[in-house]
């Protein structure tokens, strides 16, 4: 069998087949011109092509998770989910360890269990705002969270 060729994407080179979500994975690092260093994690929530989480769980925890990391850390560049529906990308600026952005994930999972509405989700804060699930949101979160001890360990 021949390997399939390199892409630019790094996420495109990961072998979605050999993964055990969910996983806290540094996806890439960038040096960038002037030095400064952004870090990309993926923060993989369900297992890729067996499962994913609905649409109304990704716009609830992508609200909740953007509002409350903030509260935790002043260098969260970004978090946005994943087209696949299966996680999120947090990006940061500067070096980050995985061992650190899994405490700063479980710190800001702990926190967004204890909302009681999807920060922003209105008409005048989001783009549809009617589309939200505090309950799904809750539920994906308490799964991920369950898998705490596990969640540095990406491959099978």
């Amino acid at each position: 069998m021949t390997e399939p060729r390199k892409m630019n994407v790094e996420s495109f080179n990961l072998d979605h087949t050999a993964v055990a979500a969910p996983f806290i994975r540094l996806a890439d690092r960038k040096e960038l011109p002037h030095g400064d260093v952004l870090t990309k994690f993926d923060v993989r929530f369900t297992q890729p092509n067996v499962a994913h989480l609905e649409m109304d769980a990704v716009h609830s925890i992508e609200h909740s998770f953007a509002e409350c990391v903030r509260d935790h850390s002043a260098q969260v560049i970004d978090f946005g989910p994943m087209g696949c529906q299966t996680g999120f990308y947090l990006i940061m600026s500067g070096d980050h360890a995985p061992e650190d952005i899994r405490d700063l994930v479980l710190a800001t999972m702990a926190q967004m269990l204890e909302l009681t509405e999807v920060p922003a989700a209105n008409e005048v804060q989001c783009g549809w705002g009617a589309h939200h699930s505090l309950d799904a949101m809750r539920a994906a979160v308490e799964e991920f969270t369950a898998h705490a001890d596990e969640l540095l360990a990406v491959m099978r």
